[in-house]
């Protein structure tokens, strides 16, 4: 396994490398050598302290992100996130769900508490999608923990999102073609 360390308005002290370093060795045993896993902690106003740790396995991006104002607390809980998704990822595959068939999710943006009186575009993101059933569609979202997902739906050959619904059941965006 192979650990990138970033730090973002900060510097990675020893003591934070350990920390990571300590957490990441009960990883190891879980992927191959050559798997990347990346770790970015950043710093931003408000004493907010985010560990973001991602693990790009073939042909899906497990992402885990925790913010709290204690960044050894946010390491152990994003570490624990990751660990979680892992296990679902593997537990999905073993029903057989077909790894090639998961997307590059889209970054989870944290949602402002303060109103903006004329909002703006302020990031674009760009990733592959890549077409799979509107069931891979799900179990991608919901191993990700996101509240919708991107995709090209296989039987219709068009972009399409799926989304969770307040009552609990999916919904499904589709174009119609004019």
């Amino acid at each position: 396994m192979i650990l990138n360390l970033n730090g973002r308005n900060m510097q990675i002290t020893d003591s934070l490398r350990a920390q990571i370093e300590k957490r990441a060795a009960k990883l190891e045993r879980l992927f191959r050598a050559e798997t990347e896993v990346q770790v970015r902690l950043s710093q931003e106003r408000g004493n907010r302290n985010i560990a973001e740790i991602t693990v790009p396995l073939r042909g899906v991006i497990l992402r885990a992100e925790e913010t709290t104002t204690d960044m050894y607390v946010s390491i152990d809980k994003a570490f624990d996130k990751i660990v979680r998704q892992i296990r679902r990822h593997r537990t999905k595959l073993e029903k057989g769900l077909h790894a090639e068939a998961f997307a590059v999710p889209i970054e989870e943006v944290p949602e402002e508490e303060v109103e903006i009186e004329n909002p703006k575009l302020v990031r674009v993101k760009r990733f592959p999608v890549k077409p799979m059933a509107v069931d891979d569609a799900i179990a991608q979202m919901e191993m990700l923990g996101h509240s919708f997902y991107l995709f090209l739906n296989i039987e219709t050959e068009s972009a399409c999102v799926v989304y969770k619904r307040q009552d609990g059941n999916y919904g499904l965006l589709e174009p119609e073609n004019a």
